[in-house]
């Protein structure tokens, strides 16, 4: 546990130092959920070896997605300027492909176990996410994940994710759920189709999940639809109505938000005869691959911004959620624990009413107070209070009995919440840890959850307000300033 610890710090340390050169602005941003594991990790919300830090990607990440055989393998390597990636009409590459700079220029091809162990990279250990949908295979990474670096320009401080086609396959619920977590945390997201089966219909099951997780998105915008190999369309009499029926299609399946583009690879296009035609596709094509380009380029600024917002969303989420949450299971706890201790004292009080009842109350208390009467040599006072000591410490330990039996009942209700995961398990081990039973019962503070804490929370999230600021002078220069003097002030 304190080598894990540990390492934990020095990730973060380095993390720091990169940040401390690269990106200042957000160097202030690690220290507030430094802060923040700090809070968290009193109250039981977080593993000790854990960081917010190590669940937001600090690289930009931009993710290809499609069916096979849609041109994403041809569309990376015309973007990189090198063959990285295999290409074909099968199904060559069936793993998702994380690509990154090599600075001494190697092309390298790494297995999954580098991504899943590496807490920089998206796919920080996602081999346990994959073991809770498809039991058996998180130990299994290899077959869904690959490393490959380039030594390409244009990757230099981002991450490009090739996916694996979505047809249907023997292991369609992990790519569907590692597909989830590339998409959460992409800050672009290309979906490419086939512009010679332009229909979504062979995708159809994939685009229904896609639709439901963008939907309801606020960052909807990161999503590119992308019609590829345009080129094999210009036997078409109108090829516009050809991308016209693809976005009619794609708007019946509800996805009406997002930008939509029509290109195809000039490395590999097919060849087309008439002049004029040839140059409006390639006019067209160099103004949306232009288009996504700039997009592209653009990852490193939204990936800026959307650091910022995680901070500013896991405090809120602290505040306004883990912390109601935990006094509510406090409370509820609190209400069984004396529903119990009040049952226990009905039913005493009724065998004394019964006893009394039927022996008499006098007789009743003679028992008492002589059993064992002056055998220890206390005298009548002396016994009577050593049994009222006796009964307390019964009672007390009756009492834990029930503070323990409630513990167990709510703590069980909050793991068996529709959330699920490990956010619930936290919140119950959080809640279990406010429960001890050196905790008064009627504290209503989750543990952790000090005067203290509660204002270096309030602190990050007020930090928010400026670190936005900071970065609006950087890339907007709202007050006029050039960069220079917006950083050196």
């Amino acid at each position: 546990m304190e080598h894990a610890i540990a390492e934990s710090r020095q990730r973060l340390d380095h993390l720091e130092e990169h940040l401390r050169r690269e990106n200042p602005t957000l160097l202030e941003a690690v220290r507030g959920f430094r802060n923040l594991d700090r809070i968290v990790h009193e109250m039981g919300l977080l593993r000790p070896e854990d960081s917010f830090a190590t669940q937001v990607p600090w690289y930009p990440i931009v993710s290809v997605l499609g069916t096979f055989s849609s041109g994403k393998s041809s569309f990376i390597n015309h973007y990189l300027g090198s063959q990285l990636q295999r290409t074909g009409n099968q199904a060559v590459d069936d793993k998702f492909t994380v690509i990154c700079f090599a600075s001494d220029g190697q092309q390298r091809t790494l297995p999954g176990s580098a991504l899943d162990a590496d807490p920089r990279f998206p796919f920080f250990r996602i081999s346990e996410e994959i073991e809770k949908v498809a039991p058996g295979e998180g130990r299994r990474s290899d077959r869904y994940l690959q490393l490959k670096t380039c030594a390409s320009p244009t990757m230099r401080g981002r991450i490009l994710i090739d996916s694996p086609g979505f047809d249907a396959d023997a292991q369609r619920t992990s790519v569907l759920r590692l597909t989830d977590h590339i998409v959460h945390l992409s800050d672009l997201v290309l979906v490419f189709f086939d512009a010679r089966h332009p229909e979504p219909g062979a995708m159809r099951d994939t685009l229904e999940h896609l639709v439901r997780a963008v939907r309801d998105r606020p960052d909807g915008d990161k999503f590119l639809y992308v019609l590829n190999q345009m080129d094999t369309a210009a036997r078409e009499d109108n090829p516009e109505e050809v991308f016209a029926a693809w976005q009619r299609s794609l708007a019946a399946e509800g996805l009406t938000a997002g930008r939509f583009y029509a290109i195809f690879n000039p490395d590999c296009a097919v060849p087309i005869e008439d002049e004029q035609q040839r140059r409006r596709f390639e006019d067209k094509r160099d103004q949306d691959l232009g288009e996504i380009r700039e997009r592209i380029q653009q990852v490193e600024i939204s990936r800026a911004y959307r650091i910022v917002d995680s901070l500013e969303q896991t405090c809120l989420r602290i505040r306004d959620e883990a912390v109601p949450a935990l006094q509510e299971a406090l409370a509820r706890w609190r209400r069984l624990v004396l529903a119990l201790d009040a049952a226990m004292l009905a039913a005493l009080a009724i065998v004394a009413i019964v006893l009394g009842a039927r022996d008499g109350f006098g007789v009743w208390k003679d028992r008492f107070v002589q059993f064992p009467g002056t055998d220890f040599g206390l005298g009548t006072t002396g016994a009577t209070v050593l049994k009222l000591a006796v009964l307390a410490l019964v009672l007390w330990f009756v009492h834990t009995r029930f503070r323990l039996l409630a513990t167990g009942i709510v703590r069980q209700r909050l793991q068996s919440k529709p959330e699920g995961g490990a956010a619930a398990v936290r919140l119950a081990d959080a809640f279990l840890r406010s429960t001890r039973l050196r905790r008064p019962l009627f504290a209503t503070r989750p543990t952790g959850w000090t005067r203290h804490n509660a204002n270096s929370l309030r602190g990050v999230l007020g930090s928010t307000t400026g670190l936005i600021q900071d970065l609006n002078d950087r890339f907007a220069q709202p007050t006029g300033e050039s960069p220079a003097t917006a950083a050196a002030r």
